[in-house]
């Protein structure tokens, strides 16, 4: 028993430590499997988006390269999170959800490696920026967007059915780059 609460507490403790870790220096592995974090990113405005190739909203991987395209030169960045958690929509390796991406969207912002956004196993990632929106502590579905400022704070939340061109984001985009 007392082994066991010794482990409760290490892994509670271990939690706390990774919650109070700056957003930018959360460890995350590129779509290659190569270690990375925001950090990469330190200074541009990103729209954090968890991705799916086999959603009804996949088409909007068209949209997010158009406002990645758009904005990029300004100091924007969109980064895809791909996740199998909402109708395993999500099924393929690495290298079939890049070759997916790129075949039929043209994708060249950065994708990463698998992850899950929601539960016990949900990333570091995600979990912290879950809590700083303010919203609810559950992503609802494929294409849930957050945008974040240059230091990795919460911006806004957008919900997946929010097209990334629509009006209400790409004028937060611009305001957030000014």
């Amino acid at each position: 028993m007392k082994t066991f609460l010794s482990l409760l507490l290490t892994i509670s403790v271990a939690s706390t430590v990774c919650a109070e870790k700056p957003t930018l220096d959360i460890p995350l592995k590129d779509i290659d499997g190569k270690s990375t974090s925001l950090k990469a990113h330190k200074g541009k405005v990103m729209l954090v988006v968890n991705v799916a190739s086999q959603c009804g909203l996949t088409k909007q991987y068209k949209q997010l390269q158009a406002i990645h395209s758009k904005y990029a030169k300004q100091g924007f960045t969109v980064l895809g999170f791909p996740c199998n958690q909402f109708g395993r929509q999500e099924p393929g390796s690495p290298l079939e959800i890049k070759k997916f991406c790129s075949d039929n969207y043209n994708v060249t912002f950065p994708l990463h490696s698998k992850i899950e956004v929601n539960g016990e196993n949900a990333h570091p990632l995600y979990k912290k920026i879950k809590k700083e929106s303010g919203g609810s502590d559950k992503i609802s579905w494929n294409f849930e967007k957050f945008l974040l400022d240059g230091n990795g704070k919460v911006i806004k939340r957008f919900s997946p059915r929010t097209k990334p061109d629509a009006k209400e984001l790409t004028s937060a985009i611009e305001k957030a780059l000014n």
